[in-house]
């Protein structure tokens, strides 16, 4: 294998491996805090999925409200997690909205 192969290689497992991370992130926050999975709230109705966006964005607004007072338990990651499930669900939403 050429030298050029190795680093396309190494670079396409090293991306993969970072989508990997984010969605365990998404995944994991979801889980603790709302005690859902990711994969069956982006099969809800639209109306249900949209409840959802709600709640996520009141507790991605608890968590920087945490955040900004220095509350010790406040999670960076949590915060990270929830919104990028966020962000998952809304494309989601677009991506239904599209096929419809």
């Amino acid at each position: 294998m050429a030298h050029i192969d190795w680093i396309k290689e190494r670079q396409a497992f090293l991306a993969t491996r970072e989508a990997e991370r984010e969605s365990a992130r998404q995944r994991l926050a979801l889980q603790i805090l709302c005690g859902e999975d990711l994969d069956t709230i982006i099969t809800l109705s639209a109306a249900d999925r949209l409840n959802y966006c709600r709640r996520l964005k009141r507790l991605i607004e608890r968590e920087r409200i945490k955040g900004g007072k220095g509350h010790w338990s406040y999670d960076l990651n949590r915060h990270i997690g929830l919104k990028q499930a966020l962000d998952t669900l809304q494309k989601s939403m677009q991506v239904s909205v599209r096929a419809d």
